[in-house]
C-alpha cells in the first residue's frame, strides 16, 4: 500500500493503518530530529519529540492535502518545526564536549591511534556542522545524511530550490573553513597515508 492509500484509508476510519505509517518513517524522522538537536546538547529527547512529530501528524491528518506536498515532506517539516520549538523553549545553553562528560571510546580491536584520531575527526566534522546557522545546518542533514533532493529539502525549508542550493553551498564552505587547519595537519595526512598501504 502506498503512503497515499494509507492515508486515505486512516482518513476513512481505519486508524489503526497510522502505526503503518509510523513504522516507515520512524527511523528517518528520529535521525534527522537527533541530529537537529546535537547542537543544542539534546539529543536525549530525540525519542520524545519524534513521537510527538507523529502525534502532531496524527493530530493533524484530516488537513494533509497531497497536493501541497508529499506525505514524508509534510512529516519532515512537522519535525523540524517541533524541534525548534523546544529548543526555543529550552532557550539552551551550549556546553562543550569536556563539560558534557561524553568521552569517545575506541574499539577494541582497532589501533588506539588511529582510533582516537577518527573519533577527533568525527566529533570537529559533527561540531563544524553544529556551529552553522539553523537553516544551513537542517539543508546539510537532509541532504547529507537523508540524501534528500533539492526540491524536497526546500519544501520542508519553506526555501525555493535556488535558495536550498545556496543554503548548502554556503554550509560545505563554513564546515571546510572551520576544518581546513586540522585536516592540513600532518598528524592527520599521516593517518590517512596509513590507511592506503
Amino acid at each position: 500500500m502506498t503512503d497515499s492509500q494509507l492515508i486515505r484509508e486512516i482518513k476513512d476510519g481505519n486508524v489503526e493503518l497510522y502505526a503503518e505509517l509510523m513504522r516507515r518513517y520512524e527511523r528517518k524522522i528520529l535521525a534527522f530530529v537527533f541530529h537537529m538537536l546535537k547542537s543544542a546538547h539534546m539529543e536525549i529527547m530525540a525519542d520524545d519529540l519524534c513521537q510527538e512529530t507523529f502525534y502532531k501528524a496524527y493530530r493533524s491528518l484530516q488537513t494533509f492535502r497531497e497536493v501541497d506536498a508529499s506525505f514524508s515532506t509534510w512529516l519532515y517539516t512537522i519535525a523540524r518545526n517541533t524541534v525548534l520549538s523546544e529548543l526555543r523553549k529550552q532557550k539552551f545553553v551550549r556546553v562543550s564536549l569536556d563539560e558534557s562528560g561524553h568521552v569517545p571510546r575506541a574499539p577494541l580491536d582497532s589501533m588506539p591511534e588511529q582510533s582516537m584520531l577518527k573519533n577527533e575527526k568525527v566529533s570537529m566534522v559533527r561540531e563544524a556542522i553544529n556551529n552553522l546557522p539553523e537553516k544551513q545546518r537542517s539543508a546539510l542533514i537532509l541532504r547529507e545524511y537523508e540524501q534528500m533532493d533539492y526540491q524536497e529539502i526546500a519544501n520542508i525549508l519553506g526555501q525555493t530550490v535556488s535558495a536550498v542550493k545556496s543554503l548548502l553551498f554556503r554550509a560545505r564552505a563554513s564546515v571546510k573553513l572551520q576544518l581546513e587547519p586540522y585536516f592540513s595537519d600532518p598528524i592527520f595526512e599521516e593517518v590517512e597515508g596509513m590507511n592506503q598501504r
